[in-house]
């Protein structure tokens, strides 16, 4: 979907055997809180309606966690933390019991029950809903089948609702570190009448979450989706201000402006053009700066012909070589980024900066233009333009323009970005395959895994692989490591998928992402969790 911490979150072992035992969870609403208004964060125009299933994005991604619960959540430093779940059980990592706790129920009043999870499971894979989520549930038995093209089954074989409070998950194979993965809102439960009219639904969902929507019309398109706190939830992310409104702005300019003028609250990515001044224009105690589990990348589509082959390799490898990325996030990001070394983050257990092939990460002008010369020899790149697409609301001219500037003067080619106007436009294209160059991409984790940061996005038929991307060595590595035994075997397998991507290069790593986040003199209790996304329940008014 889909863009921290400083210190490694947990091993699979440990957040596992965590996800399988009972947590206590906190007071519904805000009883016991000392909230006094509603706070005012900033987001960008969702790309679809809010459906978890089909939401991948940050702009939507953001909103959709706060309304629905799902049956674990992660506490800030990527723990997961039982919510709905009353326990997960297994004894073999691939049979599963999930009991629910009592008395949960959606905010139009309808019980939350196994049918609940199970329908919206079944909804999210089943191939005639086409949701962008549907591979995060490749891991259960019967998926394939019902993934499949112009397949016409809609109930997933490995999924059994024993009662109102019990349903079992069957895998197509042990997982030890599954439940690790049922914090992420494609896991979310759905009510009843969500599956009535699902894009009417998504204007105006009915969650679970520690807040719902003030009222229908909340989302007003292109200005604010306003958020107040759920007075039913019971969860342990109770909400400690009277609401959350999103507004969206269509650039991070106009955003930190309201923010200096204290018409803006909460701003969570800082304009690069403010990066140098930004901690003496907020002053000390209103902004916060460290890194998460968040990557930025560019990917160059697979179904471009000018990008297959063995010509399309070498020119993949050039474009790599000829970035200068220390000299651009020292330049343009005032030190504020980290050259990437691998396709996830170093924030994540497993991380390895020396994984075999990553020199083709590392700035090699005489290398990127002798390979650019040979794949030139096979097939010439004559008068072609080299683009990157990209949102001109995120706040990414500057960097795209470095990049390109890059690219351009040590190759010799034409290279340039190519600006759309939002996220939903640029993100429409992108799932609609329909690029004519590179793309701007980023990743932000959904749930604390090497793993997370590789099979949603390259492995073949993922709602995320931008550039329609497949290789089946590399898919066989990821169910290697989803079925290792231990985490140290899992992160061998996946660390060895890697080097099949630095050879293939389906996307360019370019840096880990560090969080930069301002705050009006209103607010107070700002802080941003493991994978860089702001605590918006904690945050109060002075």
């Amino acid at each position: 979907m889909r863009f921290a911490r400083t210190s490694k979150i947990v091993g699979l072992a440990a957040a596992a055997a965590l996800a399988l035992s009972a947590c206590g969870g906190g007071g519904g609403g805000t009883d016991g809180a000392d909230a006094s208004a509603v706070i005012s964060a900033n987001t960008t125009e969702p790309q679809n309606p809010l459906v978890p299933t089909n939401t991948n994005e940050v702009g939507g991604g953001r909103v959709v966690d706060l309304l629905f619960e799902g049956l674990i959540s992660y506490d800030a430093s990527g723990a997961p933390v039982n919510e709905v779940a009353e326990s997960i059980e297994t004894k073999d990592s691939k049979n599963y019991t999930i009991t629910l706790k009592p008395d949960q129920k959606f905010t139009n009043g309808d019980p939350v029950t196994a049918s609940s999870f199970v329908d919206a499971w079944n909804y999210g894979a089943a191939a005639e809903n086409a949701q962008l989520n549907g591979y995060f549930f490749e891991s259960i038995a019967g998926y394939d089948e019902v993934s499949a093209k112009d397949s016409k089954k809609k109930e997933m074989s490995g999924l059994k609702v024993v009662d109102d409070k019990t349903f079992t998950v069957e895998l197509a194979q042990p997982e030890s570190d599954w439940p690790l993965r049922l914090g992420y809102t494609a896991f979310s439960p759905l009510p009843e009448a969500a599956f009535q009219d699902m894009k009417a639904f998504g204007e105006n969902p009915v969650g679970n979450g520690p807040y719902k929507l003030s009222g229908d019309g909340a989302w007003q398109h292109d200005v604010e989706i306003a958020l107040v706190p759920n007075p039913d939830y019971s969860g342990t992310r109770a909400p400690k201000n009277d609401g959350i409104t999103f507004k969206i702005y269509s650039g991070f300019e106009a955003a930190y402006q309201d923010l200096l003028a204290n018409n803006l609250d909460l701003l969570d990515t800082i304009p690069p053009s403010s990066l140098k001044n930004f901690k003496t224009d907020l002053g000390e105690g209103r902004y916060l700066e460290k890194p998460y589990a968040g990557n930025q990348t560019i990917t160059i589509p697979e179904y471009l012909d000018e990008w297959k082959g063995e010509a399309g390799d070498l020119r993949r490898k050039a474009i790599s070589m000829a970035i200068n990325r220390p000299e651009i996030t020292k330049v343009i990001f005032s030190g504020g980024r980290e050259p990437a070394t691998d396709f996830t983050a170093p924030v994540i257990d497993g991380y390895d900066a020396d994984i075999k092939g990553s020199e083709v990460l590392k700035f090699n002008p005489e290398e990127a233009r002798k390979l650019w010369a040979e794949a030139d020899k096979i097939e010439p790149w004559g008068d072609k333009t080299f683009t990157i697409s990209y949102n001109s609301d995120g706040g990414h001219k500057e960097w795209i323009d470095a990049v390109a500037n890059s690219i351009k003067n040590e190759l010799g080619i034409d290279a340039q970005g190519k600006p759309y106007a939002t996220f939903a436009e640029v993100r429409e294209i992108a799932t609609s395959k329909k690029l004519d160059g590179a793309l701007r991409t980023g990743w932000q984790a959904d749930y604390p895994s090497l793993y997370n940061f590789l099979g949603p996005i390259f492995g073949t038929g993922a709602g995320s692989n931008d550039g329609d991307y497949s290789n089946k060595e590399f898919d066989a590595k990821l169910r290697e490591g989803l079925a290792a035994k231990s985490p140290e075997a899992g992160t061998t397998a996946f660390n060895e998928a890697q080097e099949i991507l630095l050879q293939d290069l389906p996307a360019v790593p370019l840096w880990y992402q560090v969080r930069q986040v301002g705050w009006s003199e209103n607010v107070d209790q700002v802080d941003t969790a493991w994978n860089g996304v702001p605590i918006y329940y904690q945050i109060t008014r002075k």
